[in-house]
């Protein structure tokens, strides 16, 4: 990844590791977006860039039209609401984790529809099968509590690590033993799917899910999501973009830019760069000895260091204090791109490197 960061004197602004879509878009998509700017075409996501990128991503997934379709909406938020709102009944529960995107970050929008949420520890950032069948039968005082019947999972997790095709499919398997339907948000699948601990493709997902999500924000795209919903629970679900402001007018917007992340391979070599800076950030805290706080698998790096470091590192970048410990250090989390520039991440370990080393020096 060519470098852009043209800035280099000491008055540049920090260099921003805080998220995956600081940056625009990849300038791939901003040409084809201009490219087709003056062709007409039909409104509402019926155009000819739309239709072409859900061909693209039925390829991707090795699914036929009879068997999904797709819908594109343009934020996570919406994708996660519009899927939850579209299949449960007013009574009805959506089990996830504590630290679930949906009970976290998206200002009770589910429970905004009327739907309560119930609440599950993670492990390693997942959803295990013992929790769920625990969450399960802690809440069948009925109609006294509200009735279990979606599972939302993200994958990348939370906190970047990825589910193995065991670990889904047996998930999917409890599902249909207890009559849940599985959501998985896919925000980073990108990054999940090209992570070095990955085993499952595309199909996989599709198969152990009854609605994903596939996030072009986080993947070098302007905005827009691509949801795959399976054909039984597709019906009407357009109505759903619609009531909830989703349905837009240019909807060939996102379509075009599917369009260029599914063509070729866009999408996995972008997902793929991310996760590689994240993997030179996370080595370089791990041979200097700083504890990583959770494994990195995908473009997310949670990491525990001195208060003193953290100061000087903000100087120079921006990332996110995750969590204040009670023995004075922070755990923070870095976010690799589509665009992060390597040369910054050299920049960034070499300060790491520098202040390691002179608080050792100091030390003895």
């Amino acid at each position: 990844m060519p470098s852009t960061n043209f800035c280099q004197d000491e008055a540049c602004p920090p260099y921003s590791l805080m998220d995956d879509y600081s940056e625009g878009a990849h300038p791939q998509i901003l040409e084809a977006l201009l490219r087709t700017n003056s062709t007409q075409q039909v409104s509402y996501g019926g155009d000819d860039y739309s239709n072409t990128a859900r061909q693209l991503i039925r390829e991707k997934i090795n699914c036929t039209e009879d068997e999904a379709e797709i819908f594109f909406v343009p934020s996570g938020t919406s994708a996660n609401l519009i899927s939850i709102a579209s299949c449960l009944r007013p009574y009805e529960a959506v089990i996830t984790l504590e630290t679930g995107h949906i009970a976290c970050k998206e200002a009770g929008a589910i429970e905004a529809t009327g739907h309560k949420l119930i609440l599950v520890p993670p492990v390693d950032g997942k959803m295990t099968t013992t929790n769920l069948q625990k969450a399960m039968q802690q809440n069948q005082f009925f109609p006294h509590m509200a009735k279990p019947r979606l599972l939302y999972i993200s994958n990348a997790s939370e906190t970047g690590t990825v589910y193995t095709k065991r670990e889904l499919s047996n998930l999917s398997a409890l599902c249909k033993q207890l009559n849940l339907l599985l959501l998985v948000d896919g925000a980073r699948i990108g990054t999940a799917l090209c992570s070095k601990k990955n085993d499952m493709t595309l199909h996989d997902i599709f198969e152990y899910s009854d609605i994903f999500w596939i996030g072009g924000t986080k993947a070098g795209a302007l905005m827009g999501e691509a949801i795959v919903v399976k054909k039984q629970l597709a019906e009407g679900f357009v109505f759903h973009l619609k009531q909830h402001g989703a349905l837009l007018a240019k909807g060939r917007i996102m379509g075009v830019q599917f369009v260029e992340l599914f063509r070729d391979d866009l999408f996995f070599t972008l997902a793929g760069h991310a996760n590689a800076m994240a993997e030179k950030i996370s080595a370089n805290f791990e041979k200097l000895g700083h504890e990583l706080a959770a494994e990195t698998a995908t473009n997310q790096v949670f990491v525990t260091l001195p208060m003193d470091l953290v100061q000087r590192l903000q100087d120079r970048f921006r990332f996110y204090i995750w969590e204040q410990l009670d023995d004075g250090r922070v755990m923070v989390r870095l976010v690799t791109s589509w665009a992060t520039d390597e040369m910054q991440v050299d920049k960034f370990n070499a300060w790491v490197a520098q202040w390691t080393a002179a608080s050792k020096e100091f030390a003895t």
